[in-house]
């Protein structure tokens, strides 16, 4: 048996002219969690409906749970589980009722359907709520109960589409600690998310895709390593000390400055710590300029998006088709 729950090597995909996926290949072992990251439109989308039996490849293959997507579609389908971007659940039945219907639809039996239920309830602090229409839900909840709906069946590998997408930090939080739970009872997961925050949380190795193909690859701690480590700033009250300010800190720094106008943001990396903003203070206080902020900041997604591809992820991407 593989010891990879997930294997994908060289996957295209075409809509029209448009090349969803150029090329993708990664894998992902037997009980790890692997996070899919890149922004909107970079294919993360195409790749998990082709791992999930959703569409074909039209090109390159993949197994799940050590079957082929292609040929054994069926077999696939029964070994994992999919939560998408959208929650699925019938507005209209109570939690304890979608998970139920759910359980039948595994073939579970009535009986079985209704125990596993409870359990699932119980597993995401939805018991209380469990006789509730799912519609009277928050966001938070009717996401558990998506998530919840899909484990029914103790699938062994769970694609998680952007999760957390919409909710509040708690919610997010909350569904952190019950995909930690998964996690250590053994389950593999893959996750795509647009939050470096989420893949550093939960990933032990990340994919990085934009435009169709696997642009980097490692831990977010390797990610973050490739835009500079952590990053000397300051914001000048004034925006005329923009460049006085850009001296002092590429000097600290020992790296070139770079600075954003429009918020008066100057920054560079460096390796000085907390050392390194103790030396501006004082080198700032010196020549009496005043600023509105000052410190160290790890890099942001967007940082790694922008050294990687040169663009910043709030930018418009081209979307993709039936996503």
């Amino acid at each position: 048996m593989s010891t990879h729950a997930i294997e994908a090597v060289g996957l295209i995909k075409r809509y029209g002219d448009k090349e969803a996926l150029a090329g993708v290949s990664f894998e992902v072992p037997r009980g790890a969690v692997c996070g899919l990251l890149g922004p909107n439109g970079a294919g993360k989308t195409t790749a998990v409906r082709i791992l999930t039996t959703l569409t074909g490849a039209d090109g390159g293959t993949a197994t799940v749970a050590g079957l082929d997507v292609a040929t054994r579609g069926g077999d696939v389908r029964a070994r994992i589980g999919l939560a998408a971007q959208d929650a699925t659940v019938d507005a209209l039945l109570t939690g304890r009722e979608n998970l139920i219907m759910i359980g039948e639809l595994h073939h579970l039996g009535r009986r079985v359907a209704a125990a596993r239920a409870d359990e699932l309830l119980e597993q995401f602090d939805l018991s209380d709520a469990g006789g509730r229409l799912a519609k009277t839900y928050s966001g938070g909840m009717r996401r558990r109960l998506d998530l919840a709906a899909t484990l029914v069946a103790r699938p062994e590998v769970l694609f998680l589409d952007e999760p957390t997408t919409g909710l509040d930090p708690r919610a997010r939080n909350e569904l952190w600690d019950v995909l930690d739970t998964l996690v250590a009872d053994g389950t593999t997961i893959l996750l795509t998310t647009q939050y470096l925050e989420e893949a550093d949380r939960l990933a032990d190795d990340i994919v990085v895709v934009d435009h169709g193909r696997v642009i980097a690859r490692g831990d977010a701690r390797a990610l973050k390593r490739q835009v500079g480590g952590s990053q000397l700033f300051a914001t000048p009250t004034d925006p005329g000390d923009l460049e006085r300010v850009a001296a002092m800190i590429g000097d600290i720094a020992g790296a070139p400055p770079g600075i954003d106008v429009p918020s008066r943001l100057v920054q560079a990396p460096t390796d000085g710590g907390p050392l390194a903003v103790s030396r501006l203070a004082d080198a700032l206080g010196d020549a009496g300029i005043a600023v509105d902020d000052i410190g160290l900041r790890q890099p942001t997604l967007d940082d790694v998006f922008l050294t990687l591809t040169g663009e910043h992820i709030a930018e418009e991407q081209p979307q993709e088709v039936a996503r």
